[in-house]
């Protein structure tokens, strides 16, 4: 057989694997009908196991890497929740043509937010001087909308928003109002002056990116600006999502941020700025790879494809985030004083304590 005849076949094999697929969403579908008919969870780790086992066992008796076989069922597997959880949310969404009101939903996390309550059914409008996005209602300014809506989420960036919410609470804005700034210092004033107005106003930090379609697995922080009802309502709005929802208290915010953000950002500009200053060349460093390296360097170009004025944002505004840099600053300078001295002892002690830190995890 010729490499010509070779390739069709592997080009016919291709065709039936997609059409495997498209066939494994349709009754990915119909079984998240079912387990919502029924009142299941859409997520089954049980069956999930089962399932990777399954192709596990089944892959080592035909000759194919079980590992191949896992990692192809995983996806399979996050395809199929995402395709589920997407129909629960537009099944039990409650906007049932509500009015919504999106300022700043020409940004990424502000577009997110616009489609997310469109598929609960609100009738969503976009607020934004940028422009409109296809699909939706457009308002260069929030201020000239009229009349009233039932959630209003504040989507703009962190220099903005306090003045924003000051004008949503001199308007007596009605309905459900949050923000979803990656820092509270900046808005905690300002929320609270629209809490006191009687306004129904939260404040929410998704702990994840526009490109998010499966929310398994993600995380969602809620605090309280002084309206508990509030915290409540916007809750509701990931109830049929499969969201890791956490409250926390509205001044705790920052300080754990500066290190769940503002630390690993800060890391991996300093990674990425050293080899850039290095006088190495990335594609030779690249081809020298290391699985450690290869990772690491695969979550730096992520970093540094972000906003920089949103990450300056993060680093500047936030008054814990200081703190973060100190230590990274501290722990690095420990490391090549250890290094530089030849302390093995010391050097394995690092390591270990860093052993035990970690295992807590679980």
């Amino acid at each position: 057989m010729t490499l010509e005849q070779l390739r069709a076949r592997l080009a016919a094999i291709d065709r039936q694997i997609i059409g495997l697929v498209a066939e494994r969403q349709a009754l990915s579908r119909e079984i998240g009908a079912l387990k919502r008919a029924e009142g299941r969870a859409t997520r089954d780790f049980g069956r999930e196991k089962q399932v990777i086992d399954a192709a596990r066992t089944r892959a080592g008796e035909v000759g194919v890497s079980p590992g191949v076989a896992a990692e192809l069922m995983s996806l399979l597997i996050r395809s199929s929740l995402t395709t589920q959880e997407q129909a629960r949310v537009r099944a039990e969404g409650t906007g049932h043509g509500q009015r919504a009101l999106v300022i700043g939903g020409r940004g990424k996390m502000g577009l997110w937010f616009a489609e997310f309550l469109d598929s609960q059914g609100f009738d969503v409008t976009i607020a934004d001087p940028a422009g409109p996005a296809p699909g939706f209602r457009h308002l260069a300014d929030w201020q000239t909308a009229s009349g009233d809506f039932a959630v209003t989420v504040v989507a703009t960036p962190l220099g903005i928003t306090a003045e924003i919410l000051d004008a949503l609470a001199a308007r007596g804005h009605q309905g459900l109002i949050f923000d979803i700034g990656s820092l509270k210092a900046p808005l905690a004033a300002a929320l609270r002056r629209l809490a006191a107005h009687g306004c129904r106003v939260a404040s929410v930090h998704p702990m994840f990116g526009p490109d998010t379609e499966l929310l398994s697995g993600r995380h969602v922080i809620f605090m309280d600006a002084g309206q508990p009802a509030a915290v409540a309502e916007v809750r509701q709005l990931f109830a049929s999502t499969m969201v890791q929802q956490i409250e926390m208290p509205l001044d705790d915010h920052d300080r754990l941020i500066a290190y769940v953000l503002g630390l690993s950002h800060a890391l991996n500009i300093a990674f990425f700025t050293a080899l850039a200053e290095s006088g190495e060349t990335a594609p030779r460093l690249a081809k020298l790879s290391s699985t450690t390296f290869d990772a690491q360097l695969d979550v730096a170009a992520r970093v540094a494809s972000e906003n920089p004025h949103l990450y300056f944002e993060i680093q500047s505004l936030n008054p814990q985030g200081i703190h973060a840099l100190e230590d990274l600053l501290k722990a690095v300078t420990r490391l090549a004083a250890i290094v530089r001295a030849g302390d093995e002892p010391a050097f394995v002690a690092l390591m270990e304590q860093g052993r035990r830190y970690l295992a807590q995890r679980a």
